[in-house]
Formats: C-alpha cells, structure tokens, sequence
C-alpha cells in the first residue's frame, strides 16, 4: 500500500515539474514575443516620424536634397523589414536608417533655417523622433532582457526537456552594430 502511495506522489512530483516548466516556457516565449511586437511598433512609429521630418525639413532645406533622398531610401527600406521575424535582417536596415540620419543632422539644419527651427512642426516632430528613439532603446533592453531568460531556460536542465513540448527555441539578440552602439551611449544633442 506504501508503495501505490509513493508511485502516486512521485506521478504528482512530475506532473508539476512538467507543468511548470512548461508554463514557464510558455510564458517566456510569449514575452519575447511582446518585446519583439513593441520594437516593432517603436519602429514603424520612427518610420512614419522620419516621412513628416522630412516633409517638414524639405520646404527648407532644398539644396539637401541629396541627404534626403538617401533617408526616404533608408526610411524605406526599413519600413519594409516591418513584421520581420529575423532580428539581424531589422537591425541592419535600422542602422542603415541610423546613419542616413545622422548625415541629415537634424540640428545643423535648423540652425542654417531660423525658420525652420521656429517652425511648431519641426520642434514637435524632433521632440517627438528623439522620444521614440529613447523608446527603442527601452524595447530592445526588455526584448533583450526576455530573449536572454528564455534562451536560459531553453538550454539548461530539466527545461531543455520540455522546451520543444512548449514551442519555445533559442532566439537571437538584437544587437547594435560597433558605431550606433558607441551613438547610443551618448546622450542625444538637441538644440533649438
């Protein structure tokens, strides 16, 4: 009789390690699906921002034409990486997007336009552009972040053995290149 009372508990023990493992890799993987989805959002927000700077900046700046073409064309093909599923396919058109903008310098065209640097439009649009740039970096730390606990989970014991049962498998960081994560550790110049 001991021995059915001891199968039963040891049945027990490993139903709950089996459910909680899994639930627990479940939950990760949605996470890291939540912080890949907000990137995302934060993305095609900078995407759609980038559009009206550059409208706004076009009626001004008409001798940067060549500047701005390349950042509609960066703009762009970012925007077509939107969705995308593959972290470094995004991240390189994002620091193609990065470095484009940095050859516009928002701030020296403001100061060569006074108007356009009174203009209502640039300032809400620049306030608004260096807001969903701090909101990328947060998005790709909790991303990271998230990515870094399932990819754990994943590969260490007893999770690897339930990992597959969960649909969940190791995902790849989204990383910042050498130059815009020496950029990002500077603080943004914004002047007006």
């Amino acid at each position: 009789m001991e021995w059915i009372i001891a199968l039963v508990g040891g049945i027990v023990l490993l139903a709950i390690i089996i459910i909680y493992y899994y639930n627990k890799l479940v939950g990760l993987r949605v996470k890291a699906d939540e912080g890949w989805s907000d990137i995302m959002v934060q993305l095609k927000r900078r995407h759609d921002l980038i559009g009206n700077l550059v409208e706004t900046v076009k009626g001004y700046a008409t001798h940067e034409k060549e500047t701005l073409t390349k950042v509609i064309e960066a703009r762009d093909a970012a925007k077509r990486t939107e969705g995308a599923l593959n972290p470094a396919s995004v991240a390189a058109m994002e620091q193609r997007l990065t470095s484009a903008l940095q050859g516009l310098n928002i701030n020296a065209l403001a100061e060569a336009y006074p108007d356009l640097k009174a203009s209502a439009n640039f300032q809400q649009l620049s306030a608004e552009l260096s807001d969903t740039e701090n909101k990328i970096a947060a998005s790709r730390r909790f991303y990271n972040s998230t990515v870094r606990q399932l990819n754990t989970a994943v590969q260490q014991f007893p999770g690897n053995l339930f990992a597959e049962l969960a649909h969940a498998a190791a995902r790849d960081f989204f990383e910042l290149e050498a130059t815009e994560e020496a950029a990002a550790k500077q603080a943004p110049n914004v002047k007006f």
